[in-house]
């Protein structure tokens, strides 16, 4: 995983993106992580970098959906998106989390608060219990932070780094 920096970020961001590559480092099978806003923005990422690198290299198999975070935020906002729609529809209250298991990996999607949602890529061989009970442990304790202020932080965080990659 590619470290992202905190330079010049609040004392909640660094936090933020320490839980992240905690999660990511501590858990075995977890490919990339994906934090979302509510409208389907990224706002912070295990794997910042691999954006350019899926550019560069198309021919090489990714780690994780189509080898970039913001595909990743995509799927993460749709499913996260019709899970909410299904759930108002059946008028069975909030979606806490989804799971798609596929052949060669994982899907997890968290609600972390105010909409948005933490979405984990796993490996095939991934234990789907440690990988959930390790988001609900992010959520916990991202939730409460996660302020409309912070948000916005991390966003233009992302962006200036998305800005200085592509110089």
């Amino acid at each position: 995983m590619t470290a992202p920096s905190t330079f010049g970020l609040s004392s909640e961001a660094r936090n933020l993106h320490w839980l992240l590559t905690n999660l990511v480092e501590e858990v075995p099978g977890i490919q990339s992580v994906a934090v979302v806003s509510s409208d389907g923005l990224l706002l912070l990422s295990s794997d910042p970098g691999r954006n350019d690198a899926a550019r560069r290299s198309v021919e090489a198999k990714p780690a994780g959906p189509r080898g970039s975070a913001a595909d990743l935020a995509t799927i993460v906002s749709g499913i996260g998106s019709l899970t909410i729609g299904a759930a108002k529809l059946m008028e069975f209250g909030g979606v806490k989390h989804t799971m798609v298991a596929m052949d060669e990996g994982s899907l997890f999607v968290m609600s972390i608060s105010d909409g948005s949602l933490l979405g984990v890529h796993g490996s095939a061989d991934c234990d789907m219990n440690v990988v959930a009970y390790h988001m609900a442990l992010f959520v916990g304790r991202a939730g409460h932070v996660l302020t409309p202020e912070l948000r916005t932080e991390l966003r233009k965080s992302l962006e200036s780094e998305t800005a200085g990659s592509s110089r």
